[in-house]
Order: C-alpha cells, then structure tokens, then sequence
C-alpha cells in the first residue's frame, strides 16, 4: 500500500475544522439520540470523500487517505445503514463498492494492482462480506454479489499461501516488486483469518472453517501470536525465518482474531474458539483501555498519548470497536463486559466531536478520554468516532445479528470466485501463484516507473507511505 501523494489544499482542510461549535450530544440510553448523533459524525464523515464529484472515481478517497482506508470508510458506512436505516449514503456506498471491485469482481481494480497488499485487498472484502451479511441492497447486475466478491478474494489470497517461506502464512505485498515483500504483517494473515470465519459461518462451507484454522494454527506457532501471553504483534520477517517480532501493538490486529474467534464459536459452536476470544479480550481490555488513563475508554496506546498517530493509524480504533460490537453478537457471554467499554467510549467520543453538521461536519478528535476537543481531525478519527457512537444501536436490542444464507442472506454464494487469478476450489485445495519471473519483474518495473514518471509531471512530488 503506497501511494502518491499531492500537497494538501490548506485553506479547504482548514475549513472543516475551525468552524467548530459544539460537541455532539448524545444520550447513550436514547435510541433517538444516538441515531442524531451518529447521523451528524456521518455527515462529517461523507464530506471528507469526492468520488461522487464530477471527475473523480467512485470509491476513492482524496490524497493523503489510502485506498484501503476508503474500503473500511464504505464498510463504516454499510454499517451505519444497518445501524440507524437511514438511506442518505446508500447510493454513494453501493457505487463506490462496486466500482472498486474490479473486472473480476475481486477488489483489485487496474488502477490499483500495481501498489495494493493483500491487507488492502482484505478491507474491501470485508466490507462485501459485511455487505452480504447485514442484506445492504445487492449489486443485482451491475457485479457479482457481496458474498462472491469475498470469496474471490478469499480464493485469491488462499492461493498466496507462502509454505516455502516461514511454513506458511501470507506475505504483506501481492507482489514482489513493492517494498514489504518479506514482512508477513499480522492484519493481512489475521483478516484473512477473519474473512475465512464470516465465510464459514454464511455459506457453512466447511472449506472456510479448515482454512481458518490452519490460519490461526500457523500465527500461534509464529512470533505473531504468542498464546503464553495472548498478544498479538505487528508481524515478522522471511529474512530470518520470521524468528523474530515486531512487537508494536495495535488496536485492530487484536479486533481481527477476537471476531474471527467469535464467529467460529458462533457457527460450530466449538469452546476452543470461546476459550481464545476471551483470552484475547482479556489482553485488549488490558492494553488499550488502561486503567491508568481514563477506564473503559479506548485507547490506540502506540501513538495517541504522544500525538504522533499517522492516517492510516487514526482509523484503527474505528475497526476494534467494529469487532467487539460483533463479538458482542457472536457470543452473547461477552456482551456486558464489552459494552460497558463501548458504552464508556462513545459518550468520549462525542465529546470530541466538535461543530455542526451544517457548518463543519462535526470534526471529531481522537482522545476520547478528554472532554476538550484535541485538534486531531480526518477520515480516521470521524470513522471511529461514528463506528463507537453507531455501535450503541445494537445496545438498545433491535437489531438482528449478522445474517447466514441459511438464515435469511439474499447474496448468493459463488465457491469457485476468483479461481481464475490462480487458486483450485473444485475440491477444497488451492495452488501457489505461478512464480514472477525475472521478466514479468522487469516489465512490472518499467511499467510503475512510467506510471511514477507520469505522475510526478503533475504533481513535481511525492509522498510514500507503509501501512
């Protein structure tokens, strides 16, 4: 995931924050407060995309925002439809899906193959899959439907399988010209966990719950997943045999395998997978709503303390807190102690929305622990503030989980998605993708250096970016 990037348009950016007004209010125990208050953080959400504008593309958002930011962003956004059934974005969400999936229905649309990882890839997928699983509008035939969108691009990534290399996992970068090609980073492998769970549980493919399985297995056995302590790292390297972590900690690396646990428990009913959510929760509760902050309100600890998360880093929180309203609806067991956490930092971070929907889009910071707006602002604090916020729905009990095909899902599944890019589903087994040859990488380079070249005539500059 590597973009370039254009200066930013001060005087715009500007705008949206120093118009600030008033925090949000919300009343956590009022379904018609909560529903305001999120409807307003949307609003404020929706004004940082432009690919509805006359000119852009569908799906993408403005530099400095990667692709894949852009995919949750629309995940977000399928989720507030579920959360309050307001249908204001419904058009723009369903578009910029389905614009990005691509000519093979797979997320991995020409302008973005070049750059794309298989975390970026995963994001998309997980939006179709949330799609699928909540019956947002299907694509009817303008794409293939939510759920085999997801399976293309779990087929896909399935055939990625690095055994040569570390006994297995996925390797960070689709391909081996992009820098990150040694990392095996844990939100690739622990989404694709994730995404082999929700496929389980919707089509009851048994497929699905054998490759998440052989998924956890692996990390468990890697640095990755250390199941002594029950923390989860960054990820680790081929260089040295991925014998050695990066240890960082982050919100959704945790958020990935609590809900994939907790889907699994939900569909095979299994205590193994209850057993390791639980411990997971345990080290999450721990790690990043301490105590010696302010208690029960979530905290991105790597970087928020110091002031210094970047774009893709301010978005982190919004997928955790994402993934424990789920599992919360998975395994009933964990509601309460979940949502007094969640409860707790929604009514943060309204607090730190700050404006009105008619002037600024109610900028939202990052410190839901402060009452005084923090001056942070972007696409990534606005989707956390609203996936928090919006979360308190499933609070008030009128919202039916997450559907199965065999429990009332419209979108139809198709197991053999996305074999043409290299994996075998016929029979449940999946082959690694043709090796790149030395000319293949030859004839990639010249084509991302003309691509590069070209851009830079626009732009006189360039930004590069690791997710």
């Amino acid at each position: 995931m590597r973009f370039l990037t254009s200066p930013w348009s001060i005087l715009g950016i500007l705008s949206l924050v120093l118009n600030h007004v008033h925090a949000v209010a919300i009343d956590i125990d009022s379904t018609d407060s909560i529903k305001d208050a999120a409807s307003e953080i949307a609003y404020g959400l929706m004004k940082w995309y432009t690919g509805n504008n006359t000119g852009d593309v569908p799906g993408n958002l403005p530099d400095p925002y990667y692709w894949w930011e852009a995919g949750a962003m629309f995940m977000s956004m399928v989720e507030y439809w579920y959360y309050t059934g307001d249908e204001t974005y419904l058009p723009q969400t369903k578009q910029a899906l389905i614009h990005q999936t691509g000519d093979k229905n797979d997320y991995m649309p020409t302008n973005q193959t070049l750059t794309e990882g298989n975390d970026d890839q995963l994001f998309w997928a997980l939006a179709a899959m949330t799609a699928a699983e909540l019956k947002f509008s299907d694509p009817g035939d303008e794409a293939a439907s939510w759920v085999a969108q997801a399976q293309a691009v779990f087929n896909e990534q399935a055939a990625r399988w690095d055994a040569a290399n570390c006994d297995g996992g996925l390797r960070w970068q689709i391909y081996s010209f992009n820098a990150g090609w040694n990392y095996k980073n844990t939100i690739s492998n622990g989404g694709f966990f994730q995404l082999a769970a929700r496929l389980a549980r919707y089509t009851g493919n048994t497929t699905y719950s054998d490759w998440a399985e052989k998924m956890w297995d692996w990390a468990a056995g890697t640095v990755i997943l250390d199941t002594d302590s029950w923390t989860i790292n960054d990820g680790t390297s081929v260089t040295n045999n991925c014998s050695t972590a990066d240890h960082t900690q982050w919100t959704y690396n945790y958020g990935t395998f609590i809900v994939g646990c907790a889907f699994l428990y939900n569909h095979t009913e299994n205590d193994v997978w209850k057993t390791r959510a639980s411990n997971l929760l345990k080290t999450t509760y721990s790690t990043f709503f301490p105590d010696y902050m302010t208690a029960n309100i979530l905290v991105e600890v790597t970087c928020e303390p110091s002031g210094n998360c970047d774009y893709d880093q301010s978005s982190f929180k919004a997928y955790l807190v994402r993934w424990l309203a789920l599992t919360a609806q998975m395994i009933p067991d964990f509601y309460e102690e979940i949502y007094t956490k969640l409860r707790a930092s929604a009514a943060g971070a309204a607090a730190q929305c700050s404006g009105s929907a008619k002037t600024a889009g109610n900028t939202c910071g990052r410190e839901w622990n402060s009452t005084t707006w923090d001056g942070t602002y972007g696409v990534g604090e606005q989707m956390a503030a609203l996936q928090v916020v919006g979360s308190l729905m499933i609070d008030k009990g009128t919202l039916d989980p997450p559907v199965t095909y065999a429990t009332g899902g419209t979108s139809k599944s198709d197991g053999s998605a996305g074999t043409g890019s290299g994996a075998s589903s016929t029979d449940g087994t999946y082959t690694t993708l043709t090796a790149i040859s030395s000319g293949d990488k030859a004839g990639a380079a010249i084509l991302t250096i003309a691509v590069v070249v070209g851009l830079l005539g626009g732009a006189g500059w360039m930004m590069m970016g690791d997710f």
